[in-house]
């Protein structure tokens, strides 16, 4: 078993009692801080640009992009995966993920930045350009069913055989404490915003981020109209399963939303919006066209809402729209 952070016995002792069964209180906004402390060295603070709706032609609205397209790996998932890698005890087998890509890639970057082996478990929707970055790092990379949930399965048996550590995706404690480090991040860099909009697969980013503004932002998730599992959450008081398809499907169809993460959804998110496939490339059209920001489907999602009118922001909000990935090889050069 291997600890990786020197610091991390004290570290420990500093968030143990946080480490409860209680997700509320696990992921507090003292232990999102912790965690940032400690992820820091490892992960990009990623920048924020200022930009008004008029360059996308939806009037004079006040926006805050936040680029963690830009992040390490390419979506915010590496802030989940060396929370992880750094504060669990890894053994020598290595470790376990299921996912879409994003996920994927980002434990295979962190395991080969802290040199632990990792076997990645994807479904056949994940995408070309996903694949070979989760390759680049250096995983070993089986295409198993589907969706998720077949690549879910597949690695939790092989965890079992094996003896690795599995890292899920976003029902985990770690997971969502580094997720939250992005809002912690956000407030520093834009105080000012009123509202947040964040796209929603598993969860576990607009989970991790509700954990640290707790109602200080007005939080609105925004989904595929193909896949709108916190949507159906929602209406149903609990997580359910959902819809899984449509052109973010790589990263936003897990099915349903986790458990940990929706009594944050409950509290603290204003409403989810749902919006169309043709609306997430018409924001990605727009992104690349008016700011040259190149970002996946499901990094576009939340800007989509925007776009397409699903949200309409009150007269003077002042809006931030998290782009989350940018796993993408669809920009033409020529």
């Amino acid at each position: 078993m291997r600890c990786w952070d020197a610091g991390i016995s004290t570290w420990d002792k500093r968030l143990t009692a946080k480490m409860t069964s209680m997700p509320e209180e696990a992921v507090s906004p003292e232990a999102i801080a912790l965690s940032y402390e400690l992820i820091r060295p490892y992960i990009r603070r990623t920048p924020v640009m200022e930009v008004s709706g008029e360059d996308f032609g939806i009037g004079a609205v006040p926006l805050t992009l936040k680029l963690e397209l830009f992040q390490h790996s390419g979506s915010f998932k590496a802030r989940g995966a060396f929370r992880n890698l750094l504060t669990r005890a890894v053994p020598e087998v290595g470790v376990v993920a299921a996912s879409g890509g994003n996920h994927g890639a980002a434990v295979a970057y962190a395991a080969m930045r802290l040199g632990i082996a990792a076997k990645i478990f994807v479904p056949t929707v994940t995408s070309a350009t996903k694949l070979a970055r989760l390759r680049d790092y250096g995983a070993s990379v089986s295409v198993v069913g589907q969706r998720y949930s077949d690549a879910l399965a597949a690695s939790e048996t092989w965890a079992a055989e094996t003896g690795a550590m599995q890292i899920h995706a976003y029902d985990q404690i770690e997971t969502l404490l580094g997720q939250g480090t992005l809002g912690l991040e956000l407030e520093q860099q834009a105080p000012e915003i009123d509202s947040l909009l964040v796209a929603v697969g598993g969860g576990g980013l607009i989970g991790g981020i509700a954990a640290w503004y707790r109602g200080r932002v007005k939080l609105i998730g925004v989904e595929p109209l193909a896949s709108p599992t916190l949507f159906r959450a929602l209406e149903a008081g609990r997580p359910v399963d959902a819809e899984a398809g449509g052109i973010a499907a790589d990263s936003l169809a897990p099915r349903r939303v986790g458990e940990l993460m929706f009594p944050f959804a409950r509290d603290f998110v204003e409403r989810v919006v749902l919006v169309t496939d043709e609306a997430i490339q018409n924001a990605q059209r727009a992104l690349w066209s008016a700011v040259r920001v190149a970002a996946e489907p499901g990094g576009a999602a939340a800007f989509s809402a925007l776009l397409s009118g699903a949200y309409q922001p009150e007269g003077g909000e002042r809006v931030g729209v998290l782009l989350c990935g940018g796993n993408t090889a669809a920009v033409d050069f020529s």
